[in-house]
């Protein structure tokens, strides 16, 4: 293998976390903003792009294609730099499922949404996914540039609420809500279709495109998107009484002394 080889240990329900157990000199990297705790005997280093790159052209390009996908510019890993083995912990930024991709089994490299991606085990390389038609770039929804791993190493995504795993035969078409895509194998044959018709498209109260998936190869599937749940929060937030079904209204909202 060229990718370290680590351990690990989920841990929680809904919001979960992942311990990494590492040997001597074993690491792994992590997006900024994940880690959570470690023990003594482990070093922190920030890199500059995936860290897998020598010379200055090629971090400074490797950095700017992670920018595109709207992440941070640097990556941090975290190396066991003692006698003994140590652990390192990383969370999840919200409430889902932490999804473990073992790449050596899933043809040394994954598709994932542009901010699934949580931790892997150093010598896993993080870069961009272009899609090959136009109509995904330009309606995919959550995105047309996605992530891609590459590797043949432990590798961690989160996903929003639960996470469905399937498997597609050849041939076999799921249509999916861009944003309940989390990724899928490179097997797989991705597109964007428009939804139709003049009421879906206005009155359907979902998007007006949805993702095609093509097997054979394996696909995750959110169920609730971090979009999704950040919109239901805001019409919340509007002031508005409607989710609880109260026939007062603004009115209701006043006697709560909202309305002041």
């Amino acid at each position: 293998m060229n990718n370290h080889e680590i351990d690990y240990r989920l841990q929680g329900e809904e919001m979960q976390c992942v311990e990494i157990e590492l040997d001597p000199q074993e690491a792994v990297i992590a997006e900024p903003g994940s880690f959570m705790m470690m023990t003594d005997g482990i070093q922190m280093q920030t890199l500059f792009g995936d860290g897998k790159q020598s010379g200055f052209m090629d971090k400074l390009f490797t950095a700017g294609k992670r920018l595109l996908t709207g992440e941070n510019l640097f990556l941090t890993v975290y190396t066991n730099t003692s006698s003994q083995k140590r652990q390192v912990t990383f969370a999840a930024p919200y409430s889902g499922k932490i999804i473990p991709m073992d790449l050596s089994g899933l043809g040394g490299k994954i598709i994932c949404q542009k901010d699934s991606f949580l931790c892997a085990a150093k010598g896993v390389q993080v870069g961009i996914e272009f899609t090959k038609k136009m109509g995904t770039g330009l309606f995919g929804g959550e995105g047309f540039i996605m992530q891609k791993l590459e590797g043949d190493g432990m590798a961690f995504v989160h996903s929003g609420g639960h996470v469905i795993e399937r498997n597609l035969h050849s041939g076999e078409l799921l249509k999916v809500d861009t944003g309940c895509l989390v990724a899928f194998t490179q097997s797989v044959d991705y597109d964007i279709q428009f939804v139709g018709g003049i009421k879906n498209t206005l009155f359907g109260g979902e998007g007006m495109f949805y993702a095609t998936l093509r097997g054979p190869g394996k696909v995750w599937i959110q169920t609730l998107p971090i979009s999704r749940l950040a919109g239901r929060i805001l019409s919340y937030g509007s002031g508005r009484r409607k989710e609880e079904g109260s026939i007062l209204g603004g009115l209701g909202n006043i006697l709560d002394g909202d309305g002041l």
